[in-house]
């Protein structure tokens, strides 16, 4: 069999997600509304808003939006999280970035697995966000031992799925029939199960520690958590899910409503309380419950610089120091009113936030600069000029202070273990085994590409950082 036979990782990677989604609906049917909402109030956006869509359409970028959607999932050992890089890769999704959740309280690391180049990302930009247990954190040292014990004991693959994976590996590819079983044995990981693999004392000892801890060490495999579509209108979705009969979380992660969006903002509604059966070591099961799976919403805006970033994470500690949300609600509209008066030194113009160097921006030419002669043109010329224009890149990455916002609004803030900010990229590669890629070099590179294709030459990155 030749390579050209082979299905390509784009396309087993668009089954994957219409397979997840199918599955999650299934299981979620608030998942269903929620989809069926995001799609009305993005119709809604693109109907009032012509220039938007003409841009997106300009870009290859509109079809995108109603197939844009991400999971996440729990590991909670290095060969399940080096196992499941393996499986990424046959549908083309890599490793960006290392986000350590344990600075706001979360005793995970993770890393977002997803397609890096432009074409990729315009046939199907799926993404999982996929954190690893950090059982180093938990103080009971004998609890760490028996978690570690329960984990060591459990399977997450199915057998056809580490053979195909094996196969592909070999072979480098997968041909239509071993794509289709492949989607299908890898879905059995990320299903949700109603039956626990320990004892309701156990799981009592480790939602003590932490509910994210019982929900990693708990189960058979990684349940999906949440997928989340993306919305060009969040606040609209905020606004409108209440009529559709869901309960949204008090506030929006992330930036506040701008007119030019930078990052992400999410927001979920609560997490499901679901009937689970725990082992009564008698042979038989004892009834319970289990809370942890959400429906969540994202809206995506520019990818800021390095410069950027550090200025918007100023800005969201210096709100936070102002007023912190309460995880209740209570004081969301105080939050709110804070979050929006000091997001005012963030310029909210893609202009200024370009000059600035805030924000990463892809170049092309206008119809009058692909007649023009441009030869030692420098690129703000050209742009003053009308014969190069710019479009912000999409932010593909998340945000650890809104992800950890997320899960404690959805798990709980019960007076758990606080966890010491410990950041440890090097374990968690050494875990993975693999480097996570460095998602300002990637966007930089992104940038500088559009620009030498307008102007011929590198000379112009300084102009561009």
């Amino acid at each position: 069999m030749t390579k050209t036979e082979f299905v390509s990782s784009d396309s087993i990677r668009a089954a994957f997600s219409a397979a997840m989604s199918a599955m999650y609906r299934n299981e979620v049917p608030a998942y269903g509304t929620l989809m069926s909402l995001v799609a009305q109030v993005n119709e809604g956006v693109l109907a009032e808003d012509p220039g938007m869509k003409q841009r997106l359409a300009e870009t290859d970028t509109l079809d995108r939006i109603s197939e844009e959607r991400h999971g996440a999932i729990r590991l909670g050992t290095a060969q399940e999280l080096s196992t499941i890089r393996r499986v990424f890769a046959v549908m083309g999704m890599h490793p960006v970035g290392y986000y350590d959740l344990s600075t706001a309280g979360v005793p995970v690391h993770s890393t977002a697995f997803r397609p890096v180049g432009d074409t990729a990302l315009k046939l199907n930009p799926f993404r999982i966000f996929t954190s690893l247990l950090r059982l180093d954190l938990v103080r009971d040292e004998q609890l760490r031992a028996d978690a570690a014990e329960v984990l060591s004991k459990r399977k997450i693959f199915t057998d056809g799925a580490l053979e195909l994976l094996d196969k592909a590996e070999k072979q480098g590819g997968l041909d239509r029939d071993d794509a289709s079983r492949f989607v299908e044995e890898v879905l059995q990981t990320f299903r949700w199960h109603d039956k626990a693999i320990v004892s309701a004392e156990m799981y009592r000892r480790l939602h003590d520690a932490h509910r994210l801890v019982a929900d990693v060490v708990s189960f058979r495999g990684p349940h999906i958590n949440h997928l989340t579509p993306r919305t060009l209108d969040i606040d609209e979705v905020q606004r409108r899910m209440p009529v559709e009969g869901i309960s949204p979380k008090a506030i929006v992660e992330g930036p506040p409503t701008r007119q030019c969006p930078i990052l992400l903002r999410q927001t979920s509604f609560k997490a499901l309380e679901e009937a689970v059966a725990f082992e009564d070591g008698k042979g038989g099961w004892r009834s319970g419950s289990h809370t942890a799976r959400f429906g969540e919403i994202e809206q995506r805006g520019v990818a800021l610089t390095p410069k950027g970033r550090a200025l918007y994470d100023r800005l969201l500690n210096e709100t936070r120091e102002r007023c912190r949300p309460a995880a209740d609600g209570s004081n969301a509209a105080e939050y709110e009113a804070a979050l929006a008066d000091v997001f005012k030194a963030f310029p909210d113009d893609w202009n200024a936030i370009r000059k600035a160097g805030l924000g990463y921006f892809s170049y092309s030419l206008t119809p009058a600069g692909e007649k023009a002669d441009r030869t030692g043109m420098d690129l703000e010329t050209a742009i003053a000029n009308g014969l190069v224009q710019f479009d912000p890149i999409t932010y593909e990455d998340f945000l650890p202070v809104s992800a950890a916002g997320i899960f404690q609004s959805n798990l709980g803030d019960d007076a758990t273990q606080e966890f010491v900010a410990s950041p440890n990229q090097r374990m968690f590669e050494r875990d993975l085994g693999a480097s996570v890629l460095d998602e300002f070099a990637h966007y930089a590179a992104i940038m500088q590409a559009s620009i030498d294709r307008c102007l011929g030459d590198g000379r112009l990155a300084a102009a561009a950082e």
